[in-house]
């Protein structure tokens, strides 16, 4: 599958936003008041209805990481879930392999956590899974592999017990537990999902 491979400022100057893409956040800042491109800085046109949702679906795409036909794939099974289709598919963003390996404190941003599952560092129940978009579900248990342990880019990870792990994971050392699906309320990301689900629905 196809994924973005440029710079992720560009990305985060776009929509004006940090969108947690780096670590380095005041770095971040700095560069967030300037649009890309050439003319950038002049671009101030008022954006359009149309315009104002493409953008938060922008938005939802780089915070996450997926492509445009992941993240169609995914409106098309949240309009089949019973609840409300935003929060459904918020849900299914969650529940991503790479999302729930960031969100367990294993990774500074979603990017590192998704090459770190390609490169098979995580086992789930037991099982070698090294496809980032794998969705998990309750009571499914990941764990970091013994050989990836003592790695620099996990172990001081690992030391931090007060890491803040969303309360519907559980998170003991270097094995982690799906206790139950996140509520909207627990995303902590600033997503407008009804601009979302109003552009796919045209």
């Amino acid at each position: 599958m196809s994924r973005y491979t440029g710079p992720k400022n560009k990305q985060q100057r776009r929509i004006g936003e940090d969108l947690g893409l780096k670590t380095n956040t005041v770095k971040v800042a700095r560069v967030l008041s300037n649009r890309p491109g050439q003319h950038g800085a002049k671009n101030k046109r008022k954006l359009s209805d149309y315009g104002t949702q493409l953008k938060e679906k922008q938005k939802l795409r780089y915070i996450y990481g997926v492509t445009e036909r992941q993240l169609r794939h995914l409106y098309e099974l949240a309009t089949k879930n019973p609840t409300a289709t935003g929060a459904a598919l918020l849900n299914l963003l969650e529940r991503r392999l790479d999302n729930v390996v960031y969100r367990l404190g294993w990774a500074g941003t979603r990017a590192a956590a998704r090459q770190m599952v390609t490169h098979s560092h995580f086992l789930v129940n037991g099982k070698k899974m090294n496809v980032p978009s794998y969705t998990v579900d309750v009571n499914d248990v990941i764990t970091v592999k013994s050989s990836f342990v003592s790695s620099p880019a996990i172990a001081e990870r690992l030391k931090e017990e007060n890491k803040m792990v969303p309360e519907w994971l559980e998170r003991k050392g270097a094995a982690g537990k799906v206790l139950r699906y996140a509520e909207r309320a627990e995303i902590r990301e600033a997503v407008e999902e009804q601009l979302i689900v109003e552009y796919y629905s045209r």
